[in-house]
């Protein structure tokens, strides 16, 4: 949303791609976005009755801090423990799991 479009973004651009494809309303948006603004990702300022944001961080830096976020409480900070779940919840395919063996024997050199 904010950092998949050219800033600023608006509470009502926001509300048109984030809305409806999530079928959110209006304050749960509104919601979203002032917590966003209270964790320091983003800057607002309020122009009118329309509310512009700004990333002040970068995609991959938030998409960093919600991942380490969701993986402390959920799966005790294990990448195998989420790995295990998806599996489990027959959410990985073989295919998903070729990749995952790929990466990993990429990233050991």
């Amino acid at each position: 949303m904010v950092w998949t479009n050219e800033p600023p973004m608006t509470t009502t651009i926001i509300m048109e791609q984030l809305g409806k494809e999530k079928e959110w309303k209006i304050q749960t948006v509104v919601s979203l976005m002032l917590r966003l603004v209270e964790r320091g990702f983003l800057r607002s300022e309020k122009h009118g009755e329309e509310r512009t944001y700004f990333s002040l961080v970068s995609k991959d830096d938030y998409l960093k801090f919600e991942t380490g976020n969701f993986m402390k409480p959920y799966h005790d900070s294990s990448f195998l423990n989420l790995v295990n779940t998806l599996y489990d919840d027959e959410a990985l395919t073989d295919e998903d799991i070729e990749e995952l063996l790929k990466w990993a024997k990429e990233r050991r050199g």
